[in-house]
């Protein structure tokens, strides 16, 4: 896992190096262990090295064939090629100069062209400079689990893994995208190509870019799903063939050459995760829980402990608490550049300086189980026979409320064009409403708070479930073995019924929840002025609006009160640029 950032100008200038100086600074988080820069003509990129797999020879750039003046293409990546292996032995004629997994990709473009991500298994984000040919290409895997974002100046084009590094950079100013920002107060987070950042955009999941004389000239796509509606299988072959998956694509993900663990919450995704992990393991799995005591919401630790037991695995217990709220909301809503007010950063962030502190530079984790097996409630709406089926739309955190001094208008933009996309005539309601989360809630939400709150910490997080050999069998499921008997994951349960009992796959679970709307409650009176007084949320929400909603409870009225929170922290640090120091209220208040 690393940091990728680079420069392609426009009339045959040469990039500054005391730009290429301030993105690789910017990204300095993401990659600990060392920097690269690679310089030819109109191109430079640099990269920051979290070294995971090949830690001897395997410092990038990575160039090819030979070096210097011979190679053809230079190559920097973030991310892990889990089929490099498999790849090496279809290569034997192929001289490799590095034992790195990121290696492969530059070889199969010099075969395959544009198309070498065809042959790629893994999650990356690669940006590749054909020397020969003067072009860039920049890469991303098809659910988007590493993130890409670039920008178009009229002196050229630049990309980054992360939008502050171009803005650190000075690439362009922080301008709020003003209908970005609306979709993330309605939905915590933002979907589609734009970002919150005026003139900054993702490489979208699955796209490649082709960049010559500093434009864009050409977009490839790749889907993450398979094509096809469900398939008939019976319950036997498909349970055989998901431990089969499970299986192929946990081994590759444990594939590593630095200590390794897993974020383990007792649900069905994890418990079926360390269950697989405790299969493939001869050392007991590293297994780390995020609780939180002395408050209404569940706790799942003593769950989790106990299945956790059941397999022998060493189990560590993280507490969340309510100091923990204050004191690190600024520094993880700081972290969030690409913003997500999902609650789950909060103990993500912390787990993750744990992982670190135990010496763990790699940890799996369950995001996906829920988008390609079926697991959310919202879906069971989507499987219902015509005439009971309900659509699947998200309502507004803020709408209604009377807080906003414009109702915005285009918030779900985003989220129709993914279900236009999504919604093709073989797929079963089900599937396009799957469809649908893993084009946008997935990459947009879940992922990027994986990404950030891990590398914030210089942890790399790696996603087992979002895997082809797992997509294929779980996507192309008939309904009913996903959700039967008002249960989702419904084979994954059966899989977990024998694979690990212990789990109690089949109990009445509560579902997982941060005490947010609690801890602001505890404090509401002090907090309301302060948010109401902040900018970013005086621009937008009526006079004495703020305060009355922070006066309220409710479990909508906590909902809305968090995401004011998150925004106006976030607000403060990544467009008015002012620096998160101390706690929740010692940044409000300065």
């Amino acid at each position: 896992m690393c940091g990728i950032a680079g420069l392609m100008m426009r009339g045959g200038a040469s990039p500054e190096s005391d730009v290429l100086d301030q993105l690789s600074a910017a990204l300095a988080h993401r990659g600990p262990d060392g920097q690269g820069r690679h310089l030819s003509g109109t191109v430079g990129m640099v990269q920051t090295r979290l070294a995971i797999i090949d830690l001897l020879t395997g410092d990038q750039p990575l160039y090819g064939p030979g070096h210097g003046e011979e190679a053809k293409v230079a190559l920097v990546a973030n991310g892990e090629i889990y089929n490099y292996i498999e790849l090496k032995e279809k290569m034997p004629d192929t001289t490799f100069a590095t034992g790195s997994d990121c290696e492969l990709p530059l070889h199969l473009y010099l075969e395959h062209g544009v198309d070498f991500t065809n042959y790629l298994r893994g999650m990356y984000a690669i940006a590749l400079h054909d020397l020969v040919a003067d072009r860039l290409l920049l890469a991303r895997d098809p659910f988007g689990i590493k993130p890409l974002y670039y920008c178009e100046m009229d002196t050229g084009f630049a990309f980054a893994s992360e939008p502050q590094a171009l803005i650190a950079a000075g690439l362009l100013a922080a301008v709020q995208n003003q209908r970005q920002r609306d979709a993330l107060l309605q939905l915590q987070f933002t979907c589609g190509r734009e970002t919150a950042f005026e003139g900054i955009f993702r490489v979208l999941p699955g796209e490649t870019l082709v960049v010559e004389n500093g434009k864009i000239v050409a977009r490839n796509q790749r889907s993450a799903l398979p094509g096809g509606g469900p398939t008939q299988v019976e319950e036997t072959q498909a349970l055989n063939n998901l431990d089969a998956a499970l299986n192929d694509s946990v081994g590759v993900h444990q594939r590593s050459d630095v200590p390794y663990g897993m974020f383990f919450s007792g649900g069905i995704d994890s418990s079926v995760l360390l269950a697989m992990m405790s299969r493939l393991n001869e050392r007991p799995v590293r297994a780390l829980t995020a609780g939180f005591s002395g408050t209404a919401v569940h706790d799942e630790r003593d769950h989790a402990r106990s299945v956790a037991a059941a397999v022998g695995a060493d189990h560590m217990e993280v507490e969340f608490s309510e100091q923990d709220f204050w004191s690190l909301l600024p520094a993880i809503s700081a972290a969030m550049d690409d913003p997500t007010a999902d609650y789950a950063i909060l103990p993500t962030y912390k787990l993750a300086a744990r992982a670190r502190a135990e010496g763990l530079k790699v940890v799996l984790s369950g995001e996906g189980g829920d988008e390609l097996f079926g697991g959310y409630g919202r879906y069971r709406h989507a499987a219902r026979p015509w005439p009971l089926t309900k659509a699947m739309r998200r309502k507004g955190i803020l709408q209604g409320l009377g807080v906003l001094r414009q109702q915005p208008a285009n918030w779900r933009d985003g989220i129709a064009t993914a279900e236009k996309e999504a919604a093709t005539p073989e797929r079963s309601a089900l599937q396009v409403a799957q469809a649908v989360d893993c084009a946008d809630w997935l990459p947009a939400d879940l992922l990027t708070k994986l990404d950030r709150c891990l590398m914030a910490h210089g942890v790399e997080g790696r996603v087992p479930f979002l895997d082809p050999a797992i997509a294929k069998v779980a996507y192309l499921l008939p309904d009913h073995l996903k959700i039967r008997k008002r249960r989702g994951k419904w084979l994954l349960r059966r899989w977990l019924e024998t694979a690990l009992p212990a789990a109690r796959p089949f109990e009445a679970k509560r579902g997982f929840t941060v005490p947010v709307g609690e801890w602001i409650g505890n404090r509401s009176r002090q907090l309301g002025p302060l948010v109401a007084a902040e900018p970013g949320i005086a621009e937008i929400c009526r006079p004495g609006t703020v305060e009355a909603l922070f006066s309220s409870s409710g479990k909508r009225q906590g909902k809305a009160q968090w995401t004011l929170l998150f925004y106006a922290l976030w607000h403060r640090t990544h467009i008015l640029g002012r620096p998160a120091q101390g706690d929740v209220f010692d940044s409000l208040s300065c």
